[in-house]
């Protein structure tokens, strides 16, 4: 059964690895080249629905009131959101609830109520969401995903406290209410199993096999109760 994909990203962040059909200029590949590929997947293998911006849909001669009530009405009419982790996602210096990312994955967190045609309230669900990492410039996720050389074991680390990522991303992660947890040689806290209600995968990993990461989504919404879900941009 097809879903209703919404994805929130940094659209000019060229700050990723170029996958166009010109390798040298590196600065022409943004994360909108990454997002045109998953549009193009939904669209010619599967039956979802893509609910986003599309490629040259120009919003931004529009009022950012006028801009966000239409990201409203296809955040609210999708069932899954999917994030783009890429290097320049986050504007520093600017505060998160005036950035576009964060207020959109509050919105498709929050279950939202509104009247139908007949005048009938109608509430949405919180969606089900997980990040796609995007590799940098040079190729590497290791500026947020990284193996550590602590133990036999090679634990994975994520840096999702950086101020890489955005806050309601972070509160989002390794937030299950009873983890599945023990200690690496190093006394560090490994995680295992849907540890998060927002998963992380590359997407050298994501782009091969797109359905079940999506399929891994709905599940994890469906034991939605066992997170702590943060909804609210801090």
């Amino acid at each position: 059964m097809g879903r209703k994909i919404f994805i929130s990203y940094k659209y000019a962040d060229n700050d990723v690895e170029n996958i166009t059909d010109n390798p040298g200029l590196w600065y022409n590949c943004t994360v909108r080249n990454y997002v045109d590929v998953i549009e193009d997947t939904l669209k010619d293998k599967t039956d979802h629905i893509y609910k986003g911006e599309s490629d040259g849909e120009d919003l931004s001669q529009l009022q950012d009131p006028t801009i966000w009530e239409k990201l409203k009405n296809r955040i609210y009419d999708s069932t899954l959101t999917i994030i783009m982790i890429s290097k320049g996602m986050r504007e520093k210096y600017k505060a998160e609830k005036h950035q576009w990312i964060p207020q959109e994955i509050s919105y498709s967190l929050k279950e939202v109520s509104r009247k139908d045609k007949n005048g009938n309230p109608v509430t949405s669900k919180t969606n089900a969401i997980f990040a796609v990492i995007l590799p940098d410039r040079s190729g590497s996720y290791s500026y947020f995903t990284y193996t550590q050389n602590c133990c036999s074991i090679g634990c994975t680390t994520y840096k999702s406290n950086s101020n890489l990522i955005f806050s309601i991303m972070s509160g989002n992660m390794f937030n299950h209410k009873n983890p599945d947890t023990d200690a690496c040689n190093a006394s560090q806290t490994i995680y295992h199993g849907d540890c998060s209600y927002m998963y992380c995968v590359k997407w050298s990993d994501f782009v091969g096999d797109m359905e079940s990461y999506i399929d891994k989504a709905y599940e994890i919404q469906e034991n939605q109760d066992n997170y702590n879900i943060q909804k609210e941009i801090e």
